[in-house]
């Protein structure tokens, strides 16, 4: 197998950059990059710790963080599965990166930065959905924020209602549960799923 083994060789092989791909990477928000991020009910939040790396997505209604100015970004985060994996990894390793997608849209954001876990009162109040408040906000600072080519959402047809793969053929979280434990109840874990997600959403 020919292998590339140094950033080097990779840049000669890929060729040199666009003047695009470079001038549009900016260090904090521009107005019409928070109005991008602002629309946005998804991201992935890409986090690193000692154990290696993760990825979690994050979503909710009206835009998935909140923009307190053109350099920070407030992520809450709303009840999940307790793993705190992306949180645990942000307490050691402060280096984060998000990817933003748009329903609709073609083009994605992506920002890198580093993030703090807050667990601030005030802040956790401001964020109240139906009575509840988010365990815990992570306050985000943007080291660098720019918008994606959108060929990658463009091969995958993402937003085309044809392509969508029809959720009967896909497996269940249950089946996907007993796949690896062997020993679990997918049927009741199936059924009872979704009332116990409506109603622990926030």
């Amino acid at each position: 197998m020919r292998i590339i083994t140094s950033v080097e060789e990779l840049n000669e092989f890929y060729g040199g950059t666009s003047e695009a791909s470079i001038a549009k990477v900016t260090s904090a928000l521009t107005p019409l990059y928070r109005r991008m991020i602002e629309v946005s009910p998804f991201v992935a939040l890409a986090t690193v710790g000692p154990e290696g790396l993760d990825c979690s997505p994050r979503g909710d209604l009206g835009g998935v963080v909140r923009v307190q100015d053109d350099k920070t970004l407030l992520l809450p985060d709303w009840r999940g599965n307790n793993r705190v994996d992306s949180l645990a990894n942000i307490v050691r390793d402060p280096r984060i990166a998000l990817m933003f997608l748009i329903p609709g849209s073609n083009t994605t954001m992506r920002l890198n930065g580093r993030a703090v876990v807050s667990i601030e009162e005030s802040l956790l109040a401001s964020f109240e959905m139906e009575g509840k408040h988010p365990r815990s906000v992570v306050v985000i600072t943007i080291d660098e924020v720019y918008f994606q080519c959108a060929r990658a959402v463009m091969r995958a047809e993402l937003w085309k209602q044809e392509t969508f793969v029809d959720p009967a053929s896909l497996p269940t979280p249950g089946m996907l549960l007993k796949a690896a434990k062997g020993d679990f109840d997918q049927e009741t874990y199936d059924r009872e799923w979704p009332a116990r997600a409506a109603k622990s959403m926030w």
